[in-house]
């Protein structure tokens, strides 16, 4: 039953041994008094059903009072894990998304989801993740994935457009905190990115409402299309650059010592321009030409987006 306080949003909750709920510690007739706001005792009643610690069907506070007195129930911070920590579960979250681990993804995703210290971002992707239902057909592509079986898929996208590739390779990766389907496929109609790498496709998987998929004839290929690029860094840049699983090569050049080379085997120049239109005047692509005249023209179209 409560009882007035000082004004404030606590109530005193005061309940003898003899009675249901509210709390109570020692022998029969013995009881204390907590000082909780209703949210707080909605959380600590929580907290009583999920230990099992119940009288009769109602959750038991004075059980998980008495728990940890005795130290039976552990007290621990919540608030006290490193960034470092919280990326590395991240990451771990992506990987084994990518790699078809889905049930161990969600199991890290709801451990780092207890955390108090969470960022609101974060924790938002976090629980879209878990609220994302794993459809059917995801399962299926990742089996072939991991069997290295070629396969077809036909999907609607969400313009309402029925399309179908013939997928000879095929991995899911992350690009800017989603989930794609990069795959090498028979058809290149409509792909917009340079010849060499027209067989290459990134699909947005959460843009696949639904998709039918079956196994084709064709071989397995070892990884997509790439093409080797040499992009060389200045000023501050150069020197703080970290180097990525794609680079072959990273140096500095000799006639030259404050510009860095590197050179590097992209799949996809849509996402190589992402990375590199925040660096401004400090990168430029050097080869090849292809790929160097693309990016010229990209640069274009923004310096006329702001002319008068």
């Amino acid at each position: 039953m409560p009882y007035p306080h000082d004004g404030s949003h606590n109530r005193e909750w005061q309940v003898q041994s003899v009675r249901t709920g509210g709390v109570m510690m020692g022998r029969k007739g013995q009881s204390m008094t907590l000082s909780v706001s209703e949210q707080d005792k909605a959380q600590l009643e929580a907290i009583a059903r999920e230990q099992g610690m119940l009288w009769g069907d109602r959750p038991n506070i004075s059980r998980l009072m008495e728990a940890i007195a005795r130290r039976e129930l552990l007290i621990g911070h919540n608030n006290d894990w490193s960034e470092m920590r919280i990326r590395a579960l991240q990451q771990a979250i992506r990987s084994l998304a990518d790699t078809g681990q889905t049930d161990a993804a969600q199991l890290v995703a709801s451990l780092l989801l207890e955390r108090s210290e969470l960022a609101m971002p974060l924790r938002n992707e976090i629980e879209r993740f878990l609220d994302t239902p794993i459809a059917p057909w995801r399962t299926e592509i990742d089996q072939y994935i991991r069997r290295q079986i070629p396969f077809r898929l036909t999907y609607q996208d969400a313009a309402a457009r029925l399309l179908t590739f013939n997928i000879s390779f095929a991995r899911i990766t992350f690009y800017e905190k989603r989930q794609y389907l990069e795959c090498w496929c028979e058809e290149t109609d409509s792909n917009r990115d340079i010849s060499f790498l027209q067989h290459n496709w990134t699909l947005r998987l959460d843009h696949i409402p639904d998709a039918a998929i079956s196994t084709t004839r064709a071989n397995w290929r070892e990884q997509l299309d790439e093409l080797e690029v040499e992009i060389h860094l200045f000023g501050g840049l150069a020197f703080a650059y970290q180097p990525r699983p794609e680079d072959q090569v990273i140096e500095w050049l000799e006639d030259a010592p404050q510009v860095r080379r590197v050179v590097r085997r992209i799949s996809n120049t849509f996402w190589f321009f992402r990375e590199l239109l925040p660096y401004g005047k400090n990168c430029v692509i050097v080869a090849p030409p292809e790929v160097r005249d693309r990016f010229r023209e990209e640069v274009r179209s923004l310096y006329e987006h702001y002319q008068d």
